[in-house]
């Protein structure tokens, strides 16, 4: 690639009709120079996924989620409200919280500082001799957010506009499933997963591997029957696609079968497909009739991610005889799925890093790509035309 517009007008391939339209540059998958680009480009700048209300049901209870640099803290106050929160300690630097609990308040460990769960100092010891020590000016940072179907949005952009408005295609699609209603499980965190950020979403949407890569527990959801929604790259901030099963009410399982029953508000035309979201650039959804499975998708360099699997079931589900058995199945079945995923992901970076890597020609069943990537270049052309300085710090 070369820097500046050159840069600009090389992704300008991408983008074009998915039947015209090439790969992403291999770069863009490899390089941290370009992570550092996208870093400005679109984690500073956009709604990011931090993970669900689920996960904090109770006063005091957090998370925590390390965004680049950012150590994070999502907190439900005695007031049930969510927020989140700066975890660093403005006295020092030292975080105040790690992993998830329930906590009245947030003590520094090291000078004991103490944080109420909105973030305001509360205490610091032995202070009292320092000249205009203000409490009320040393809170934790609060950061922008947005709570859209029980996932937690963060934005480091105050001007950054609501974004809601731009998910109304995906709330149509979760319409009848009611998420609000839901109960949130936890499906497992991973860490240093080796491959990039793109290739994790771009899996998970690509209609064309169904029952290629997946042939068997795939064969349920054919390539041939993959449909994709209408994408905006000016107005939406969602990338979905559709498949119609074989069978109605088909699940994840070798069986294909149900393990629970399906939501009780579905349509029938709802029991015939599965559906796989994103919400770039963290959120991924898998939405089939008796469950939803989403992943939280966090960068740790060019080639590693880690993820945060969570599931959704309805109210009653949880209440049914032999659940917690039937929990575990449901959970051995999505990581027999995501086996195949998971080498393929791996190696797709391996090929990445080749001199050989192609800018290869998508197929009509991977127009969800082609929408990724418009999605993504008007992010890169937004931050070039702000700094184009920035394209040349990236090395590109």
């Amino acid at each position: 690639m070369t820097a500046g517009n050159g840069f600009l007008e090389a992704l300008e391939a991408s983008t074009v009709d998915v039947n015209e339209a090439i790969t992403l540059p291999p770069a863009c998958y490899t390089s941290e120079e370009f992570l550092g680009f996208e870093r400005q480009a679109i984690f500073e700048r956009d709604w990011v996924c931090v993970g669900h209300e689920g996960q904090i049901p109770d006063a005091g209870d957090y998370f925590t989620v390390q965004l680049f640099e950012e150590p994070l803290v999502a907190v439900r106050g005695d007031d049930g409200e969510v927020r989140v929160l700066s975890a660093v300690c403005r006295h020092r630097g030292m975080i105040v919280a790690e992993g998830s609990g329930n906590n009245a308040n947030f003590r520094c460990p090291y000078h004991f500082w103490v944080y109420g769960l909105d973030g305001q100092l509360l205490g610091a010891p032995a202070m009292e001799q320092r000249v205009d020590f203000d409490k009320s000016g040393l809170g934790l940072p609060r950061l922008k957010s947005e709570t859209w179907n029980g996932f937690i949005f963060i934005t480091f952009n105050e001007q950054a506009p609501a974004l809601t408005p731009t998910l109304g295609g995906l709330t149509r699609i979760l319409e009848n499933y009611r998420l609000s209603e839901t109960v949130w499980l936890d499906g497992g965190t991973f860490e240093d997963l080796p491959w990039n950020w793109k290739v994790m979403l771009e899996n998970f949407v690509d209609g064309y591997h169904n029952n290629r890569l997946h042939s068997g527990i795939g064969d349920v959801m054919p390539c041939s029957d993959a449909t994709f929604w209408p994408f905006d790259e000016e107005r939406d901030n969602h990338i979905s696609r559709s498949n119609r099963t074989l069978k109605q009410d088909a699940s994840f399982n070798l069986t294909r079968e149900p393990l629970f029953p399906v939501f009780p508000h579905l349509s029938t035309e709802d029991r015939w497909h599965w559906n796989f979201a994103l919400v770039p650039p963290t959120l991924a959804l898998a939405i089939v009739p008796d469950q939803v499975a989403y992943f939280t998708v966090i960068p740790t360099g060019a080639g590693s991610i880690s993820i945060q699997i969570g599931y959704l079931f309805h109210p009653r589900v949880v209440d049914m005889p032999l659940f917690d058995v039937r929990f575990a199945q449901a959970r051995a079945d999505v990581d027999n799925f995501n086996g195949a995923d998971i080498h393929a992901d791996t190696m797709v970076q391996v090929g990445l890093r080749s001199r050989f890597a192609p800018r290869g020609p998508y197929s009509w069943q991977e127009t969800t790509l082609q929408q990724i990537n418009r999605w993504l270049v008007k992010r890169y052309r937004e931050h070039y035309n702000r700094d184009p300085s920035a394209v040349e710090a990236a090395g590109l």
